[in-house]
């Protein structure tokens, strides 16, 4: 499932690639993938923006069959037993066989939508409610005990009985949820863009508690949880476009501590390892390595490109994906890169969206803040092969979706 488990660790116990030898396998789809891949029994199931689920076998890329959906496929899969699950933007939630990528059965919600608000990011006209174009992700699912759990664009998390798809229990929130939830002790945690994290009963859904983060009346820009929790040692770890990364006590909901970023967005769902915990920025491009238990900076990284893809680690090595369509290795040891790959389209486009200094010419991509032209920016800068999938490391290959319409498999 999305970040390997229901903490959401992002930490893989296999040999990874430490060092790059190159493309195993590629796979092309017709739209962006910004699903992460899931990977059961030798079989990779991986969505794209063009409406279809791929089964693919691991070693080679071949497909074994493809799952038709009426849109966009933004939700990470996640596989229990004999099936798959997934949710697309047509509203509907599928649970599809493995073997066969036949229906099983299908859950409709109250309507998919992304986040909405008046004068976003500044854009015009300002009286305007516009959906955000950086609200990449649907939720991805996790399974547990035979319950299949999920937020929705209609505002509610769902548990699902996940051979059946009968309900179970909704938990309605105050807007739109598209983040993951990560279940931990017979708990649910989860975020919305109504500004709460949630914590909740996994068997009824009932609150436990929920926590607070920053609001932005104006502009909506410092506002919503895209990341999805991770939870280690008792603490729960996620970030906010409220620019914090935040460390809840599990059990209580209360705040241990907080990392500010200055204004930069954190959407990436954090890792943690040893004691220490990895997570990236997005206008900044920094990766931070902080205590977990204290969240005192300890190092960081400076990169280019805004970072939304979720770090993993494999060993010693930290895997991690930027909007310039550049997966970087970053050895833990010596916390330096030791390789860097860049996706096809960032090949091919990068340099021509680029500034000397390898930063975005936002000055060129965005021509004014009417919104219409900020949807069309978004849509330029996906064209250098964006990294908006996670990285997933299955035995010594990395695999992870592009904005370029391609899976990669890296050993």
């Amino acid at each position: 499932m999305f970040r390997n488990n229901l903490s959401h660790s992002g930490a893989y116990s296999a040999a990874g690639v430490p060092t790059l030898k190159g493309v195993k396998w590629t796979f092309h789809t017709n739209g962006e993938v910004v699903s992460s891949p899931a990977i059961v029994n030798g079989v990779i199931y991986v969505g794209s923006n063009d409406g279809n689920l791929y089964a693919l076998d691991q070693q080679t890329g071949a497909k074994k069959w493809v799952f038709r959906t009426e849109a966009r496929i933004d939700s990470s899969p996640a596989v229990d037993h004999d099936l798959v699950y997934f949710g697309s933007y047509d509203g509907n939630f599928y649970a599809v066989e493995t073997t066969t990528g036949k229906l099983r059965w299908k859950f409709r919600n109250a309507g998919e939508r992304r986040y909405a608000a008046t004068h976003l990011h500044g854009s015009l006209p300002a009286g305007e409610t516009m959906p955000d174009p950086f609200d990449v992700y649907l939720s991805s699912p996790a399974v547990s005990d035979g319950v299949v759990y999920f937020g929705s664009g209609d505002g509610s998390v769902y548990a699902l009985d996940a051979t059946t798809g009968t309900l179970k229990w909704k938990f309605k929130t105050g807007d739109v949820v598209h983040a993951s939830p990560a279940i931990v002790d017979g708990k649910l945690y989860i975020g919305s863009w109504d500004s709460y994290l949630y914590a909740l009963d996994s068997a009824t859904g009932k609150e436990i508690w929920r926590f607070k983060t920053g609001e932005d009346p104006d502009i909506h820009n410092q506002v919503g949880i895209q990341s999805s929790a991770t939870v280690a040692d008792g603490i729960v770890y996620f970030g906010c476009r409220d620019s914090n990364l935040y460390a809840l006590d599990a059990a209580t909901g209360k705040k241990l501590w907080s990392f500010n970023n200055k204004g930069s967005w954190v959407i990436v769902s954090p890792v943690v390892q040893a004691g220490k915990l990895y997570f990236a920025t997005s206008d900044t491009a920094l990766l931070h390595v902080v205590d977990a238990k204290t969240g005192t900076p300890i190092d960081s990284l400076k990169f280019f490109w805004p970072i939304f893809s979720s770090p993993s680690i494999a060993g010693t090595t930290l895997y991690l994906a930027g909007q310039d369509g550049k997966l970087i290795a970053v050895d833990l040891t010596s916390f330096k890169p030791a390789w860097t790959f860049q996706s096809e389209g960032s090949r091919q486009n990068l340099a021509a969206l680029s500034k000397p200094d390898g930063k975005p010419n936002y000055e060129a991509v965005f021509q004014s803040n009417f919104y219409d032209d900020v949807i069309v920016g978004v849509g330029k800068t996906h064209t250098v092969g964006t990294f908006l999938s996670s990285p997933v490391i299955s035995g010594s290959v990395v695999y992870i979706g592009s904005a370029d319409g391609n899976l990669y498999a890296l050993e």
